[in-house]
């Protein structure tokens, strides 16, 4: 069996890690470059930075703070935030990203998954979904999760895989920052319906959440922000956990 991945996530907003509740009251969580050092020290598998406000601001990614993160990094790290084309992949991977997350973009205009996936590789891309459940419905959000669309998760993910993409991120909207765990229920339905790893990302509070992800949501990895960033729960601490329960993790 594959190990399951710890991933934090460094959610960037003018070159600040922040952290909110279902995706508002942003709070500030440190200098990025001081966070990615110390998780590539505490052993986490992978590095996720999302430029959470570049496409609200309609402008791209900080490749210049990508960079000197990257410098820190001797593990995978995926980058995301206001990608729209060939050329800001290009330059988000000469600035150190091994892997590019694109979200709003992708919805807008489907073909660029297929476009990037040609050019760099489906290893290369990651589809990150914003979705929200409203009247049992899971309906995709773009720009942050300020958008709200008609579009189906399940039918998104569908064509996401379609089109070559080599990963999915899931974020829910209403497990984001809440800490009670995370939307087991869509992750064991999209397992099911895609097989391309998936990452579970929003409601992580405790150790037992990342269990319950992996066993219940059949997650392949598991992301979460603010339980790492204020030290809640040490990376090391919870790989040994997994590790007792039964679950393949990199120690």
């Amino acid at each position: 069996m594959l190990t399951k991945r710890i991933i934090p996530c460094l959610d960037i907003k003018d070159g600040r890690t922040v952290k909110g509740v279902n995706f508002v009251d942003l709070r500030d969580a440190g200098d990025p470059v001081e966070l990615a050092q110390r998780y590539a020290e505490e052993g986490a598998d992978e590095l996720v930075f999302l430029d959470i406000s570049a496409t609200e601001q309609k402008r791209k990614t900080l490749a210049d703070l990508v960079y000197h993160v990257a410098e820190k990094l001797n593990i995978p790290f995926t980058v995301g935030g206001g990608i729209s084309s060939v050329e800001d992949v290009d330059i988000l991977l000469k600035n150190g990203a091994d892997k590019v997350s694109i979200n709003s973009s992708a919805v807008k205009r489907p073909d660029l998954i297929n476009e990037l996936v040609a050019k760099f590789g489906s290893q290369c891309i990651v589809v990150a979904i914003d979705a929200k459940q409203i009247n049992g419905q899971w309906k995709v959000h773009l720009v942050g999760g300020k958008v709200p669309t008609e579009l189906d998760l399940f039918h998104w993910a569908k064509e996401v895989e379609k089109r070559g993409a080599g990963e999915i991120l899931f974020t829910s909207m209403n497990h984001d920052g809440t800490k009670n765990g995370f939307a087991n229920e869509a992750l064991a339905q999209l397992s099911e319906m895609v097989n391309i790893p998936l990452i579970a990302s929003g409601g992580a509070g405790e150790m037992v959440h990342f269990s319950d992800t992996f066993v219940q949501g059949k997650a392949d990895a598991a992301l979460a922000a603010s339980v790492f960033h204020f030290k809640e729960i040490a990376i090391k601490d919870l790989k040994e956990a997994l590790k007792k329960d039964g679950i393949p993790v990199r120690i």
